[in-house]
């Protein structure tokens, strides 16, 4: 199974150890996840809804019957990359073992197709019942991941198997779990996507074929992967994600305007954005006669890679694009890497308006030793991937 986003449930059973999920849920926000809380009635009695939306940041809903209108166990269980309960009592397993779904929690679990990972706290006596152990049995040959409680001190005097378990080990045991890769956590990525356009009277502009899809997926992935993302996006009709801070642009300065302020917080800049090489001179605040649309004077854009190169860290890394048409060139984008002062760069071939708008791409990926990847078609969400991989090893 693959982790494809950082949406989780907390569900939060009715037991004393209700209160160690407070870390949890911390623990959770820290390796990227938006995290939700479904607490069940009985653990109310233990920790109420303030501290459940304090720490999540998130309205709690106990109740199946609040807002039927919303249909909220779909609409919850449909959102959900992950689902963790924690703690698992006994009676909630029992519950899901056996198909049970009288409450919102019960009914999330029972309509999700996520990954679902139980958390057992509960007294010695009870998780050793023979019904527990039959019920446990049941949620593993299902493909759940029912964690081995801890050996400990429990309430009272009480010692033995049961504990709530030590948070880094939940936390190893979710991640091998729902492979989930939080290898760019704590970092900030930049990304810019879709294509500029340069107004030449309040109908008309200068503009590209770019629908922005390549930056998007790099801006999800790395949303995924754990980073911290800004999206700068130009004249995309794509749907926003999310997870990430999206910026609206139209025109090349306008760009530019967002890069001169998001650049410097960055860790890296992935520069997909096609952006217009000229805008028209003069442009006019009415629409131009078509008679009078002979010539068009423009001037050159600013070269916004060579700027946020020029004003590049150390530490900062620039993933730059670039589309041709015709035969690639491999060693004109070498020397184009070079000149703009980026780290990578991504060439493809667009020849008959190929990539553009497509959900596959294909091209040649340069780095700034020299070397070379043939990159053979493949969905960009893929590539977006490869790309983040390879900007991780520049930043070390």
């Amino acid at each position: 199974m693959t982790l494809l986003g950082r949406e989780l449930i907390l569900g939060v059973g009715g037991g004393i150890s209700a209160y160690k999920s407070a870390e949890l849920l911390r623990r959770l926000q820290d390796i990227g996840f938006g995290v939700t809380v479904i607490p069940t009635r009985s653990s109310l009695n233990f920790v109420g809804s303030a501290t459940w939306e304090a720490l999540s940041g998130r309205p709690v809903n106990p109740n199946l019957w609040n807002n039927v209108h919303e249909v909220p166990h779909i609409k919850a269980a449909r959102g959900a990359d992950l689902i963790v309960v924690a703690p698992a009592t006994a009676d909630l397993i029992a519950k899901v073992a056996n198909g049970f779904a009288d409450d919102l929690l019960t009914s999330v679990i029972s309509a999700s197709v996520a990954p679902i990972v139980f958390v057992p706290a509960m007294h010695p006596e009870m998780w050793s019942n023979a019904a527990t152990q039959e019920n446990v049995a049941k949620l593993r040959k299902r493909n759940f991941l029912v964690i081995e409680p801890d050996e400990g001190r429990m309430t009272g005097e009480d010692f033995g198997i049961g504990r709530y378990p030590e948070i880094s080990k939940i936390i190893n045991e979710i991640s091998v779990f729902a492979e989930i890769n939080s290898d760019l956590l704590g970092k900030k990525i930049l990304v810019t996507a879709g294509g500029t356009r340069e107004a030449l009277d309040p109908v008309r502009y200068i503009g590209n074929n770019s629908s922005g899809k390549q930056g998007y997926a790099i801006a999800k992935a790395a949303r995924n992967r754990g980073a911290e993302v800004t999206l700068i996006s130009a004249n995309s009709h794509l749907p926003k994600i999310d997870g990430i801070r999206t910026l609206e642009v139209s025109s090349t300065q306008e760009l530019q305007s967002a890069l001169v302020a998001e650049f410097p917080s960055c860790d890296v800049l992935f520069m997909s954005a096609a952006v217009a090489d000229a805008r028209p001179l003069a442009p006019s605040s009415q629409k131009i006669k078509k008679s009078q649309l002979q010539t068009i004077e423009l001037t050159q854009n600013e070269d916004l890679l060579a700027q946020a190169s020029s004003n590049k860290r150390k530490d900062q890394i620039l993933v730059a694009f670039a589309a041709e048409t015709g035969a690639i060139d491999i060693e004109a984008a070498k020397v184009k890497l070079t000149n703009k002062g980026a780290d990578l760069l991504y060439l493809n071939d667009v020849t008959d308006g190929a990539i553009f708008g497509k959900d596959q791409t294909s091209g040649v990926l340069i780095n700034s030793d020299g070397s070379t990847l043939k990159c053979d078609i493949q969905d960009k969400d893929t590539l977006a991937d490869l790309l983040l991989d390879h900007a991780r090893n520049k930043l070390g």
